[in-house]
């Protein structure tokens, strides 16, 4: 996986720098976002990765699925990638631009997964208490995952807080069995 992770960046990189520099990354964001899902549907999928089309083919096609969602400068790109055998790199390419996007705009998507639903005012100190950590602008997601007994899991970028109790059971069980 860190090998796909690292064949993406330039061409994450590349159109991050182009969508910064034209002043469209709501565009681009959008445009790749629409690549990288419609590329992970298992029909598409087949297509990319079927030996007996030609790149330029898989693209044409890929770009017709996508329809008016791409503009001109998405079609150029998608046709870039076919033309290196890269058509396969599309979600890792949409989610490393996203990754780019939140750092320039200095925003964090943070993932709260809980044993309940929050009320609004555990999500505004939440919310509050991760933009004095990260120094960002926060924007949550919350869901419920009642297999967390209590307490919740937050998912802030690379950062992982287990504060259920179903994670500090499996702590605790760690540590009796290392005994």
């Amino acid at each position: 996986m860190a090998e796909l992770a690292t064949i993406a960046r330039p061409y994450a990189n590349a159109v991050f720098d182009l969508a910064r520099r034209d002043n469209a990354l709501n565009q681009w964001s959008s445009m790749l976002g629409v690549l990288g899902a419609t590329s992970e549907h298992p029909t598409v999928k087949m297509l990319v990765q079927s030996p007996d089309l030609q790149s330029t083919v898989k693209a044409f096609r890929l770009a017709e699925v996508c329809g008016d969602e791409l503009d001109d400068r998405g079609k150029k790109f998608l046709q870039a990638l076919a033309d290196n055998d890269r058509l396969d790199l599309l979600g890792e390419i949409s989610a490393q631009f996203e990754a780019l996007r939140a750092e320039e705009e200095k925003s964090l998507d943070v993932e709260v997964i809980s044993a309940y639903e929050m009320s609004e005012a555990q999500n505004e100190a939440l919310k509050v208490s991760l933009k004095q950590k990260f120094e960002k602008e926060i924007t949550i997601e919350t869901r419920v995952d009642t297999s967390l007994i209590g307490g919740a899991v937050i998912r802030a970028g690379d950062v992982v807080i287990d504060g259920s109790v179903r994670g500090k059971l499996a702590k605790l069980a760690e540590t009796l069995i290392a005994v």
